[in-house]
C-alpha cells in the first residue's frame, strides 16, 4: 500500500487519540456491551438445560455471541456519526484543506488515508468487542465457525458505516451537520427491508444493510453479501473523491 496513505492514516488516528470524545466513545461502548453481553450470558445459563432438549443450534456461540454482534451493530451506528463528523468538516473550518490538496497525494490517496484511520479506531473498538465472547473459552468451547463469521460481517458493517461518514463530512463545514446527515443516512440504509413488500420492495430489500449482515449472524458466509458490502464501500468512497475534486477544482 503507498507509504503516503499508510503516513496519513498514522496522523489521523493519532488525531482521533488526542480527542477525549475517542476515549469517552471506546469506554461507553464498551461499558454498553460488556452489559448486554453479561444479560445474554445470564439468560443463556438461567434456560440451557431446557435449550439441550431442542432442536437446532442453541449453544453458547448462538445464544450469545450472535445477539451481541446484532446488538453491536446498533449501538456502533449511533457511535459512527460522532467520529467521522470531524474528518473533513474540521479541515474546513480551519482552512487546511487547501493545504491538505497542495500535499504531494492524490484525492483517491487522501481519502484512503482518512477513511483507514477511522476504520483503524472502529476496527479497534469491534476488537474490544470480540474479547467478550473469546473470555468464554476460560469454560468451555465456542463455535469458531459463527464467531468468525459474526465477525467478518461486524468488520464489513462497521468498513461500510466508515465509508458513509466520511463521505458526508466531505459535505460541509458543520460537525453537527455531517453527524446528523450519516446517521440519517446510515438509519435509513438499515430500515430499507422494512419496505420489503411494498412497491419496488425487492430493489430496496436488496439495498439494505440489515438484509446483508443478518446472515453472517446465523454463520452463513455468501459472496454475495460480501460483493454487496464491498460496492457499498467503494460507492461512498468514490463520491468522496468525487467531492474533493470538485472543491480542489472550484478553490
Amino acid at each position: 500500500m503507498n507509504r503516503m496513505i499508510l503516513t496519513l492514516a498514522r496522523h489521523e488516528l493519532r488525531r482521533l487519540f488526542l480527542s477525549p470524545l475517542a476515549w469517552t466513545i471506546l469506554a461507553v461502548v464498551q461499558l454498553i456491551m460488556a452489559w448486554m453481553f453479561l444479560s445474554h450470558l445470564d439468560y443463556y445459563l438461567a434456560v440451557q438445560s431446557r435449550l439441550m432438549g431442542m432442536e437446532g443450534e442453541h449453544g453458547v456461540t448462538a445464544s450469545v455471541v450472535a445477539p451481541l454482534f446484532g446488538n453491536s451493530a446498533i449501538v456502533l451506528l449511533l457511535v459512527v456519526p460522532l467520529i467521522s463528523m470531524r474528518l473533513f468538516t474540521e479541515e474546513r473550518r480551519n482552512k487546511t484543506l487547501a493545504l491538505l490538496f497542495s500535499a504531494p497525494l492524490s484525492m483517491t490517496e487522501i481519502v484512503l488515508g482518512k477513511y483507514l484511520g477511522l476504520l483503524s479506531f472502529l476496527w479497534l473498538q469491534l476488537l474490544l468487542i470480540v474479547l467478550m465472547p473469546l473470555s468464554l473459552l476460560a469454560g468451555g468451547g465456542l463455535d469458531f465457525g459463527l464467531l468468525a463469521a459474526g465477525v467478518l460481517g461486524l468488520a464489513l458493517l462497521l468498513a461500510g458505516f466508515a465509508a458513509v461518514g466520511l463521505f458526508m463530512s466531505t459535505l460541509t463545514q458543520h460537525q453537527t451537520v455531517a453527524a446528523v446527515a450519516t446517521f440519517g443516512a446510515l438509519l435509513l440504509f438499515w430500515i430499507l427491508d422494512w419496505a420489503g413488500e411494498g412497491v419496488g420492495g425487492g430493489v430496496l430489500a436488496y439495498l439494505s444493510l440489515l438484509n446483508h449482515y443478518e446472515p453472517f449472524l446465523r454463520g452463513v458466509f455468501d459472496t454475495r453479501d460480501a460483493v454487496y458490502h464491498l460496492l457499498f464501500i467503494t460507492v461512498f468512497l468514490a463520491l468522496s473523491v468525487r467531492r474533493l475534486d470538485m472543491d480542489r477544482l472550484g478553490g
